[in-house]
């Protein structure tokens, strides 16, 4: 088993945790897509395992999430994030959202988000187990990969309620382009199914 760092913006780890997340859709560069684009090779042929081109791994390989945090140790600041639960070192920019009370005392404090990439191990607190990973078309994503890849569940519905078909696959283009991604260009995409681990204190 391998473990490697994987970058999720706030939204998706929010999504992440309330079990709604777990696929991500991340394009192929590099010698996966210059086997791609011969004819020899199938999409399958460039997945398998046994030719390790995928940089997030393969099925059974953990992943590590990197996301926006800051420290608080010397701060002034007690971090619980359950009640009844211990202080801890690390706050997440996902679990404060602009305008909530702990960003007002965040601000106040004088205390930053640091970006995800900047983020060392020890303050991860979501663990990633790969249990699949192939090559598609992003265009060939469906309704359940698009609600498997993070969109929001609420938005979907109220989509669907109102007439609205595929949904899901509007909203995670939409997810897609914000992320400066081209969905027309209908790029070829590693598809990486996961499940949670649970990590002590996570």
């Amino acid at each position: 088993m391998r473990e490697r760092p994987i970058l999720f913006n706030g939204a998706m780890v929010r999504a992440i945790l309330a079990g709604q997340k777990t696929q991500t859709r991340r394009a192929v560069k590099g010698i996966a897509l210059d086997w791609l684009g011969k004819a020899q090779f199938t999409p399958e042929y460039v997945a398998s395992p046994g030719n390790d081109l995928c940089p997030f791994g393969q099925a059974g390989d953990r992943l590590w999430v990197r996301e926006s945090f800051t420290d608080l140790r010397g701060t002034g600041i007690e971090h619980r994030p359950n009640i009844d639960g211990p202080i801890q070192r690390y706050a997440y920019s996902a679990d404060t959202r602009p305008g909530a009370p702990g960003d007002y005392a965040r601000k106040d404090y004088g205390i930053k988000w640091r970006p995800s990439i900047h983020m060392p191990r020890e303050a991860c607190r979501l663990v990633l187990e790969i249990t699949a990973v192939r090559i598609e078309r992003l265009q060939d994503i469906s309704e359940d990969g698009a609600l498997a890849g993070g969109v929001d569940h609420f938005a979907v519905g109220m989509a669907l309620a109102t007439g609205v078909d595929c949904a899901a696959r509007a909203l995670f283009r939409e997810m897609w382009e914000r992320a400066g991604g081209d969905w027309d260009s209908n790029p070829w995409v590693w598809v990486v199914e996961f499940k949670r681990v649970e990590v002590p204190g996570g």
